[in-house]
């Protein structure tokens, strides 16, 4: 077994209580390759912000799991070398049973999420205090799910929304023992968390989705004062970045997501850990199908991903500054 304190990695627990305090949320990046952690620690050293390298069975299937967690080790040097050390947690994004979470445990992982959000409220209060129980054994945290967003995103997906709700998180926080809680309230995965019959088309062709529902948070930040809640399928799917792709041969329509205003409201809030995975891709693919269209002749991986990982950053950095708000809480 690897421990992760052995690794440099921390868990959420302290991290949570401090963003709670301080009015902001803490940045979930997903990643599966090194460019993409790279560009997430040098903006987050750079910002000076705590980080959580948030990696999917997907990733792990993709980029394999022993080179995953070798990548969580480098990420806490690779800060140390750049000249902060920043608390960097490795979370398992969307485990869908009790084996997969109790791997990524086994091999490192600081906090696991253990998604049964399908599944009927009795078996996904089972499922999850199993992974607690054993999480806990190890000081690993546990992030738990009640309500379904829809979307798509790696093996994640939904054909319809529903809003956690807030008479069962009492009941379901101190039977499952989970340490923070995924809600619903209207965030999606992927890059189009709302079909255009949701939202509003502006003159110029831009979709403006429907708001989210504070008024579900509101409410079970009042059924459970101080604990950390979480939201999922919180990009933002820049225009820029959109156009960008289109501009250059892609073909992604109807993209839209969650406007960065409503994500710095809910980062004062409870909300204290905001994921965000889409932006990085769209962020990432502007960047290469540009550089291509315009070096045509380029055909070494490091002449296009090197600027693929510059975009990487300034988003990254941008979303810790301007929009979750926590630059300058790495050392908190």
């Amino acid at each position: 077994m690897v421990n992760y304190k052995d690794l440099g990695l921390v868990n959420t627990r302290d991290m949570f209580a401090k963003a709670i305090k301080g009015g902001y949320a803490i940045p979930a990046f997903n990643f599966n390759n090194m460019e993409q952690m790279q560009a997430i620690i040098m903006a987050c050293v750079e910002a000076k912000s705590p980080v959580i390298l948030q990696v999917s069975k997907g990733a792990r299937a993709y980029a394999n799991a022993n080179i995953l967690r070798n990548m969580a080790r480098g990420a806490v040097e690779y800060a140390h070398e750049l000249g902060c050390d920043i608390p960097i947690v490795l979370h398992l994004d969307h485990g869908p049973n009790f084996e997969v979470a109790k791997d990524c445990i086994d091999n490192g992982f600081s906090s696991v999420m253990i998604d049964g959000s399908a599944l009927p409220y009795d078996e996904n209060v089972a499922m999850t205090k199993k992974v607690v129980e054993y999480a806990h054994k190890y000081d690993v945290t546990v992030e738990a799910e009640l309500g379904v967003l829809g979307g798509v995103e790696d093996d994640v997906s939904a054909e319809e929304s529903k809003y956690t709700k807030p008479e069962e998180v009492i009941d379901f926080t101190s039977k499952t023992g989970c340490d923070s809680l995924a809600i619903s309230i209207g965030t999606s995965h992927g890059r189009c968390k709302f079909t255009p019959e949701q939202c509003t088309r502006t003159a110029d062709g831009v979709l403006i989705p429907p708001p989210l529902a504070f008024n579900v948070l509101s409410a079970i930040e009042q059924k459970l004062p101080g604990f950390p809640i979480v939201l999922h399928g919180s990009s933002s799917v820049p225009v820029e970045y959109v156009k960008i792709i289109e501009q250059f041969g892609g073909k992604i329509p109807d993209s839209v997501g969650i406007p960065e205003e409503q994500l710095r409201k809910a980062a004062k809030s409870a909300v204290c850990k905001i994921n965000i995975d889409s932006d990085g891709r769209l962020a990432m693919t502007a960047a290469i199908r540009r550089h291509l269209a315009e070096h045509p002749g380029d055909f070494d991986p490091r002449q296009y991903l090197t600027p693929a990982r510059e975009e990487l950053k300034k988003m990254y950095m941008h979303k810790c500054v301007d929009v979750l708000g926590s630059a300058g809480h790495a050392l908190d």
